[in-house]
């Protein structure tokens, strides 16, 4: 691919930023530059803001339906795109090109399962206590959305967002993060081509602390959708109190694996392995801390430890690699920061913890598969999100002190537990405090259900008929006849 710089897309246009600042995305794989983007300012999210606003007044007047159709085309649009972005998601981001093809599939399916929902945007009529009076709530768009995407699959999270939003009769404003901007910015060159009124779908970037904040407080906004970091998520939340600005967030996590004394040892190995790995761990669901039954703890460690031992550290454009880099120099040196203090606290390094050996590993952000057994409770990589390949082991004794232990945190994202016993399943259901729970898999939303997560891992949730309906507004009336 060709060098490339991108613009701003606003209004159906592509523009400069009002800054004149530019930045080079650089690829995790080699550290060579892939593009350089604008940078956005105050001014750059007022314009935006304002196409928006105006796109959403006639929007909302067609009929969702004939939403849904013109976004069908841009669904379509994506798939026929897919060698390219996947290539481009694989370059600026350094995942594998399968895993990058998944996440453009997924795009363009997030925004057709929203479509879906067109004939379904249902209100109520409800009795009144008065006589010769009926109640009636309409379900009607909030207006304009803006959407703030996390790096780790920023495009699968714009069409997550952007397919709600607009089949739901609202305008979008989309700020990528400024690390893997490059594959969302390409969705303004088909919504041109597929006709997207100007205005209603608009790509800005930029840093979260000048173009997000601009974005988020200013008052023409009336939802903000953010997947990223708690810290930003939190930040965020502040910031759009002052116009009361719904908010729906999903943020960190620090999964849970739970692998019981009657698992099926083969189908818990390969889940919690895949689970951890996905992506160079960069996956909010991932296995992030996984507790072993002492009773199964030795065979199950030897397979699972087989199984990373064997991991194939590589190229992600090399369809026999298995992992690739982390995506920044900073996440780099979290990795090596997470391994220096397991050690100092008194953990075992059973596996990896620096960068790969070999020539084609001295450019870029390469980790290897980390493992660290001899894990207790209170040690520091067991509560902070990794959000990389390092995984921590505990053993357990019974149900009560795993729980224990899987609660033991102050995120509620996901869990995952394997085990045969239905008992065992529901008592989880009941007492783990997180979202979603996965049994005998690994992790992996679907778009019917409802990713929603607990304590700091966020709020409003996404997916789903509960997800679609945070893209409406209700409005009651009481009609005397």
């Amino acid at each position: 691919m060709s060098l490339k710089q991108y613009q701003l897309f606003i209004d159906g246009a592509w523009v400069k930023s009002t800054t004149g600042e530019t930045l080079e995305i650089i690829s995790p794989i080699d550290e060579s530059v892939v593009a350089t983007i604008e940078m956005g300012g105050e001014a750059d999210a007022e314009i935006a803001l304002k196409a928006a606003e105006k796109a959403q007044k006639e929007w909302k007047k067609v009929p969702a339906r004939k939403r849904a159709e013109l976004l069908r085309k841009l669904a379509v649009e994506i798939r026929a795109n897919k060698p390219y972005l996947s290539e481009l998601l694989t370059k600026e981001q350094g995942k594998l090109i399968s895993v990058a093809e998944n996440e453009v599939e997924a795009c363009a399916s997030f925004i057709d399962y929203a479509c879906d929902w067109a004939r379904h945007i249902e209100g109520d009529i409800l009795p009144s206590d008065n006589e010769d009076e009926h109640i009636y709530i309409h379900k009607i768009p909030r207006g304009v959305v803006v959407a703030i995407t996390a790096w780790n699959f920023p495009l699968a999270l714009a069409g997550r967002k952007l397919g709600p939003a607009l089949v739901a009769g609202n305008a979008v404003v989309i700020k990528p993060t400024e690390e893997t901007p490059l594959a969302t910015l390409e969705l303004g060159f088909m919504a041109e081509k597929v006709g997207i009124p100007k205005g209603l779908l608009n790509i800005v970037t930029g840093t979260g602390r000048v173009l997000g904040n601009a974005l988020v407080k200013n008052p023409i906004t009336k939802m903000v959708t953010m997947t990223g970091s708690t810290p930003a998520g939190q930040a965020i939340f502040r910031t759009a109190a002052d116009n009361l600005t719904h908010v729906q967030l999903e943020l960190g996590g620090k999964a849970p694996s739970i692998v019981f004394a009657d698992a099926d040892l083969d189908i818990a190995v390969e889940a919690t392995f895949q689970s951890r790995f996905d992506n160079c761990g960069q996956v909010c669901t991932c296995n992030e801390r996984m507790y072993v039954h002492e009773a199964i703890y030795d065979v199950f460690m030897e397979k699972f430890m087989d199984k990373v031992k064997h991991l194939k550290v590589g190229n992600p454009l090399d369809r026999s690699s298995q992992m690739g880099p982390k995506v920044n120099a900073n996440e780099f040196k979290n990795m090596e920061d997470l391994v220096k203090v397991s050690l100092e606290e008194g953990a075992t390094l059973a596996h990896g913890g620096k960068r790969p050996e070999g020539a084609e590993f001295e450019k870029g952000f390469w980790f290897e598969p980390t493992v660290f057994t001899d894990v207790t409770q209170e040690m520091t990589v067991v509560h902070r999100e990794a959000f990389g390949p390092i995984l921590p082991v505990i053993k357990f004794k019974d149900f009560d002190q795993v729980i224990e232990y899987a609660n033991d945190s102050e995120y509620g994202l996901t869990a995952m537990i394997f085990t045969k016993d239905m008992q065992t399943i529901m008592r989880c259901n009941d007492a783990l405090e997180c979202g979603e729970i996965y049994v005998n898999r690994g992790h992996g939303e679907q778009h019917q259900g409802f990713h929603n997560g607990y304590k700091l891992s966020g709020s409003g949730g996404e997916d789903g008929k509960y997800g679609f309906e945070q893209y409406l507004e209700k409005k009651t009336f009481y009609i005397k006849y």
